[in-house]
């Protein structure tokens, strides 16, 4: 879909984006994550083809000029709010090259499809703060992107309104490519399929989220039991290093080396009834921690 080589952006002295290279895959879900300054934000703009680049090159296979391909809503998104919904999404169309007729149609398609065409002839000031999102959305898929860029997206929203946002760019995921930037690691876990760690300028850690997990894996092996006394009793008759939460035997793998090929030998002579052997797996906040850094 697109493909981002060596891209920089140097202000004056400052290189703000530093080298920058990765690949969208097409209909997936990228999170760009980064504490403030990392230069998330600069770099979506010159993918939007609102900054140009100081150098590197941005790869496109469709021949279509990018700023047709792609969907663009900004952090702080600003409207006209004395205009109703459905006049500032009919205006949009116009200016992409739609037709009176043909703006209207999709101004009507857009706002049913983000839930606002009952609020359509309600002035844009008068809207909550994920109507205003939403509304955001509506603009950034009028002319049907082949990619869709946004910045923090939910990071304004209240937890209902963030649901709401993370179903619709599910359901947009099926026709199009979606790279976000986000503070909300948790909805990052739930949404992305890929991630971009970012930190001052550069790209630290990238992958599939499955990938990066993987390689971030925590050092114990969990096992679950049926019964937590069950779990207190393995644990007694022992001799790993085991702590026990509830139904779950903790084996610290960093002590006495455990492997998982040795746990489950062990587990075969057991008679204890188990539900699930499994690596512990870190959250996507705490492998921001690692990757990125405590003063992040």
């Amino acid at each position: 879909m697109m493909d981002i080589q060596s891209l920089t952006k140097v202000f004056g002295a400052q290189t703000v984006v530093d080298n920058v290279s990765f690949t969208l895959v097409p209909h997936t879900i990228t999170a760009l994550i980064g504490p403030n300054g990392a230069g998330k934000t600069t770099t979506l703009s010159m993918l939007a083809g609102l900054l140009p680049p100081t150098s590197g090159h941005i790869h496109v296979e469709d021949p279509t000029p990018l700023q047709q391909q792609i969907g663009f809503l900004p952090q702080y998104p600003k409207f006209f709010e004395w205009m109703t919904a459905f006049e500032y999404v009919e205006m949009m169309g116009k200016l992409s090259g739609f037709t009176n007729i043909e703006a209207m149609q999709r101004a009507h398609e857009v706002l049913a499809y983000v839930g606002l065409l009952d609020a359509k002839t309600k002035r844009i000031g008068s809207f909550s703060g994920g109507m205003k999102q939403r509304l955001g959305i509506a603009q950034a898929i009028l002319h049907r992107p082949k990619l869709l860029i946004l910045d923090e997206p939910v990071s304004a929203l209240d937890p209902l309104g963030r649901k709401t946002m993370m179903n619709l760019l599910q359901d947009l995921q099926q026709t199009t490519t979606i790279l976000y930037s986000t503070h909300i690691l948790h909805d990052a876990e739930f949404l992305a399929e890929h991630v971009l760690f970012m930190k001052d300028g550069r790209l630290v850690e990238q992958g599939t989220l499955a990938a990066v997990q993987q390689k971030f894996e925590a050092p114990h092996i969990i096992i679950t039991f049926a019964q937590a006394d069950e779990a207190r009793q393995f644990a007694s008759q022992s001799t790993m290093p085991i702590a026990v939460d509830e139904r779950r035997a903790i084996i610290d793998v960093q002590q006495g080396k455990p492997t998982m090929q040795y746990v489950l030998e062990h587990l075969a002579q057991s008679p204890f009834d188990i539900e699930k052997v499994e690596h512990a797996r870190l959250t996507l906040e705490e492998i921001f921690v690692k990757v990125v850094g405590q003063d992040a």
